[in-house]
């Protein structure tokens, strides 16, 4: 099994599961340009394709907590969250301090708890006998390791002028809380702001504002601020957008990290079910040398530029390996006999070819092109999960109503559409999206019948006529350059 989610275009493979549902777009009563379908018929054209287990374990790792109850969180209080609780037992604050010695004041533990007090999921409860103590504890390691790596100090034990501590390396995490040589009030990082186009749409940068590296995991590029924003706040992707600094200056320094952490990215899983092996390895994985262990999540956060044969002595996998190496034997977590640390022996799973797959399950939604000759105009009315980023997850609840509708105007020359309640529905019409009228006028449209230049029809009290020869094409949905055109 497999999973998808955050912004990059890792494959153009799609696969769209088979369904049986039928969508039968209406005429829009209250514009005859535009199509209703029922909030019935799209909700089982979604549930379709969603059927697969992992979807619902995706959305389930990806629940939040409301802001009210994280902000309320500190250290040794009877109030907290149960997986904040079992993090205070696993990794108390004497184990913070020993890794943070050099860490930024930005970071401190009760942002920490916070941080994993807002997803329920990381260090959370298991019904199926794993130990949720230890795979908690593996977690967190595994995140320093990454840490040690992405903010880390990098002073060598030895050189007692700068670590007069004599650190390890895996003890000199979270050292930038920014990205080295920004600064607030810097704009950059803004490629693609002030486009028109779906991106923008659904995520528009600030006006004076930089989308540089910021917090544990340097999150970057407005669409990640975007989603990351609709995460933290109630779908509402402005506010980071417009105050990108709180990603610095709260605990969203470290909420950012854990959000990457459990979010599956096209086509890579979730770090999360790496380590606690929710996730299994596709066959095309195994092939392409992909399974289980520390390797695989840096395959999951930089495997184009630090897997596979060519990146082994390269100095950022170096690196994480030793940190993770170093802080598992300290902190005693087993390594499993079929894990492995390194990914120099993996593809990046950017380079897995994934063309004609069914072994994938993706996570993002897009128009479904396929053409349809019982639907008005030939189209499907419906969206597919596809391998590549667009402006709609099925891992956020109403995104697929918003692709169907084409919400952020994705999809050039998709047709109007609104999805109502079935009791909302227009009761009249065929049924194929066009009301013909009266059924036994003459001069009423019919998709089964040709016609021939300057021949006339009448839909909905206007009258067209044929520019030449035409079968099917339905006049409401005929554009400049289609086949009919009104009477005046």
């Amino acid at each position: 099994m497999k999973r998808t989610a955050l912004f990059t275009a890792l494959c153009g493979a799609s696969f769209m599961a088979n369904s049986a549902i039928s969508m039968n777009p209406q005429t829009d009563p209250n514009d005859v340009n535009g199509f209703v379908v029922s909030a019935s018929e799209m909700a089982a054209a979604e549930a379709a394709q969603t059927s697969d287990p992992m979807y619902a374990i995706w959305s389930k790792a990806l629940e939040t907590t409301p802001n009210t109850v994280v902000e309320a969180i500190d250290a040794g209080l009877a109030s907290n969250p149960d997986n904040v609780k079992r993090v205070e037992r696993v990794f108390p604050r004497s184990d913070w301090d020993f890794l943070t010695h050099m860490a930024a004041p930005e970071y401190t533990y009760t942002r920490f708890l916070r941080a994993i007090g807002k997803f329920p999921a990381f260090c959370g409860d298991y019904t199926d006998g794993r130990d949720a103590d230890a795979i908690c504890k593996k977690s967190i390691i595994t995140a320093f390791a990454h840490f040690s790596q992405e903010t880390g100090g990098h002073i060598a034990i030895d050189n007692t002028s700068d670590n007069p501590l004599a650190l390890e390396e895996w003890q000199q995490a979270l050292v930038h809380v920014r990205e080295m040589g920004w600064a607030e009030g810097q704009e950059g990082y803004t490629t693609g702001c002030g486009q028109k186009d779906w991106q923008n749409s659904r995520w528009p940068c600030a006006t004076g504002q930089g989308y540089f590296g910021r917090g544990a995991k340097q999150l970057s590029y407005h669409f990640n601020y975007g989603m990351f924003s609709e995460v933290m706040y109630d779908g509402d992707a402005t506010k980071l957008l417009n105050e990108p600094g709180l990603v610095a200056d709260s605990w969203l320094n470290l909420a950012s990290a854990i959000w990457f952490f459990l979010t599956p990215q096209a086509p890579k899983p979730a770090m999360l079910h790496v380590i606690d092996r929710t996730w299994t390895p596709s066959q095309r994985e195994k092939d392409a040398g992909i399974g289980y262990g520390f390797g695989t999540t840096i395959n999951i956060i930089n495997g184009g530029i630090e897997c596979g044969q060519q990146n082994k002595t390269k100095g950022q996998p170096v690196n994480r390996i030793r940190y993770w190496e170093g802080l598992a034997a300290h902190y005693q977590i087993p390594i499993e006999a079929d894990e492995t640390n390194t990914c120099y022996q993996q593809l990046p799973f950017g380079s897995l070819n994934l063309q004609g797959a069914t072994d994938v399950l993706y996570t993002n939604w897009d128009g479904n092109w396929k053409y349809y000759a019982d639907r008005p105009g030939g189209y499907s009315f419906e969206c597919e999960l596809v391998g590549f980023q667009t402006a709609y997850s099925a891992l956020v609840p109403g995104d697929y109503e918003k692709c169907v509708t084409n919400f952020y105007g994705s999809h050039a020359g998709w047709p109007t559409v609104r999805v109502l309640p079935d009791a909302e529905m227009p009761t009249t019409g065929t049924g194929n999206g066009t009301d013909t009228g009266t059924p036994t006028d003459p001069n009423a449209w019919s998709a089964a019948k040709v016609y021939n230049k300057d021949q006339q029809v009448v839909v909905k009290g206007v009258t067209y006529k044929a520019l030449y020869w035409t079968q099917g094409d339905d006049p409401l949905l005929s554009e400049a350059w289609g086949p009919w055109v009104p009477v005046q």
